[in-house]
């Protein structure tokens, strides 16, 4: 008895050890691109073009994040995209709410054709031409409502909302009908108060997809500088320093020559980090809501 009891012990603690090994190593994975990238962005720029930086920089400066906002248009590309956020993720959460809340409606008689004419749209789309010359058509083209308008809700969120709802007993809203409460009061007072795991969901992943938009810019507004956003000023620096690289065996001086004719990749790095701390700081907040919402709204189909 006294072997086998060891025997068991000893298992267990190789199991708990191969977990532990396997989780570590997940861990390592999935942080090392983001420590390089924080690495490259505290480095020198001449520097970093010789290669070999890991997680940790070989020569710290702080200049690299001295010289973001010396970019032209970078400060109102900040500014844009903050605003095209806030704005975006507001309107899309009250528009996906009452969208999802009328298809969530057993009373309502056309909420299987509506809720398949949406779920069409995530499979076929109209195609980039289409959809430039329509935007243009709309007069949205250099207009700052171009963020907002055309996606202004998507169709995956109003799914997982509407199923959602449909997890919520409806003898709820029954009730409420009973005592005179009309559609609007029966949403506001009943349905939302409830729905806050999923209107956080719903609401991270509006803002950062709103925050990493960059392509529409690029399409619809980049006659216009002064609607520029932080990703597009990001991609139009990637571009320009995709010719940086290739430059190991250089010397010094000439490392140096060219870390001043093109903006180093510590430059990008800095801006990457930038980018990316804004969403960083917001998920810890409403990462128990997230897993709640995708879980529960999971609940039905």
């Amino acid at each position: 008895m006294n072997r086998r009891k060891s025997f068991r012990i000893n298992s267990d603690l190789w199991i708990d050890l191969f977990i532990y090994t396997f989780l570590i190593s997940i861990c390592v994975v999935t942080l090392y691109p983001f420590l390089n990238v924080v690495a490259l962005s505290f480095n020198e720029s001449a520097d970093t073009v010789r290669g070999g930086i890991h997680i940790w920089p070989r020569a710290f400066t702080m200049q690299n994040y001295e010289q973001i906002f010396r970019f032209p248009n970078l400060r109102i590309a900040f500014f844009n995209s903050v605003i095209r956020t806030l704005l975006g993720t507001l309107l899309g959460l009250v528009f996906t709410s009452m969208t999802a809340f009328v298809l969530s409606r057993q009373d309502f008689f056309l909420r299987k054709t509506v809720t398949v004419m949406f779920t069409i749209t995530m499979y076929v789309s109209g195609g980039l031409i289409p959809t430039f010359l329509l935007i243009r058509s709309l007069g949205l083209m250099n207009n700052f409502l171009v963020y907002l308008v055309p996606g202004i809700v998507w169709v995956f969120c109003i799914i997982l909302m509407r199923t959602y709802i449909d997890s919520l007993p409806f003898s709820l809203q029954e009730s409420a009908m009973i005592d005179g409460a009309n559609d609007f009061y029966i949403f506001r007072r009943i349905i939302l108060p409830l729905c806050l795991p999923s209107l956080a969901t719903v609401a991270l992943l509006y803002s950062v997809g709103h925050w990493n938009s960059w392509f529409d810019a690029y399409l619809y507004t980049s006659r216009a500088p002064n609607l520029t956003l932080l990703q597009f000023e990001l991609q139009k620096i990637i571009r320009d320093t995709a010719a940086a690289s290739g430059f190991a065996g250089a010397t010094t001086e000439q490392l140096r020559a060219r870390a001043a004719a093109v903006t180093p990749r510590s430059i990008q790095m800095a801006i990457t980090v930038v980018v990316t701390v804004p969403i960083l700081l917001v998920y810890p907040f409403i990462q128990r809501y997230l897993i709640k919402g995708m879980t529960l709204g999971a609940v039905k189909g």
